[in-house]
């Protein structure tokens, strides 16, 4: 998927449509199974939608995140090639249809949907479908299979409704889209309608990097290390740090387009969604 269409579906996305094909125009996505260790995978596929995390338990699947809903069918044919315990529970990153769109056909296997009060919040503003069943405020943890699952809300950054996930006994965190790395995927597209801040974001990096883990799973791109996230906390740090002094210095829209297209990777489908709103934080 070359970094257009990426925008696009993630712009889908963000419109939390219930029809994963007029996102897409098209059918469900590729995918493939990494293996991270003896119990736990991710569902991967080029860009978009986002990576799902998947821990295999035998009192049952964690999974993070459950992409769109045309993904349903491809998700669950991977997850028993490695198991046939069920999903008992999926948490939701934040609330975009490309890491959420697949809740109703989970809850209606008997999966509870976990994510933040403000991903909640949003999802039920823009009648989405498969709401969430629990709804977590500040930390809270899930225990199944002798497992711990940490469930950490962060930011605003992406949106207002950030979560990451820490898998302990693994040392594995899934960040959502606080983080995301790979080709095409690591400008920072900021939902400032969803609350998201430019600002605050470094700060939900540094929450997460506060976390025990050694790999990342990003919200898109490519399994990473520790490290790659602490350059990405680096990066946020530069991107707010440059927004704060092109607002200081008064300066014109086209003068922060130009930055963000150059200095930051923005495209098209970025200066659509978000420019206006970061144009608005900082000046």
């Amino acid at each position: 998927m070359n970094r257009k269409l990426l925008g696009l579906a993630v712009l889908g996305g963000w419109l939390a449509l219930p029809s994963a094909h007029a996102q897409f125009g098209g059918g469900p996505s590729e995918l493939s199974m990494i293996k991270l260790n003896n119990d736990m995978y991710v569902i991967s596929n080029v860009a978009v939608p986002g990576l799902v995390t998947a821990l295999v338990t035998n009192e049952g699947v964690v999974l993070v995140d459950d992409k769109f809903e045309v993904d349903h069918d491809n998700i669950i044919k991977l997850l028993r090639t490695v198991t046939n315990q069920p999903v008992k529970y999926v948490i939701n990153t934040h609330y975009h249809g490309d890491h959420s769109g697949g809740n109703a056909k989970m809850q209606a296997m008997n999966a509870i949907v976990v994510a933040s009060d403000n991903a909640r919040a949003r999802m039920v503003a823009v009648n989405q479908p498969g709401q969430p069943n629990v709804t977590a405020a500040g930390p809270i943890s899930l225990y199944i299979g002798g497992k711990t699952v940490e469930i950490h809300p962060v930011g605003p950054a992406h949106t207002n409704g950030d979560v990451v996930v820490l898998f302990p006994d693994y040392r594995v965190l899934a960040s959502g889209d606080i983080f995301a790395n790979g080709p095409g995927t690591s400008a920072q597209l900021v939902d400032y309608a969803g609350g998201g801040s430019a600002k605050a974001w470094p700060k939900a990096v540094e929450q997460a990097l506060e976390l025990d883990f050694d790999t990342v799973v990003p919200g898109h791109g490519l399994v990473s290390k520790r490290a790659d996230l602490q350059a990405y906390h680096a990066r946020t740090m530069r991107f707010s740090a440059t927004l704060t002094e092109l607002g200081l210095q008064k300066k014109s829209r086209a003068d922060f387009e130009a930055v963000v297209r150059n200095e930051f990777d923005w495209e098209d489908f970025h200066v659509q969604a978000a420019l206006d709103g970061l144009i608005k934080e900082f000046q």
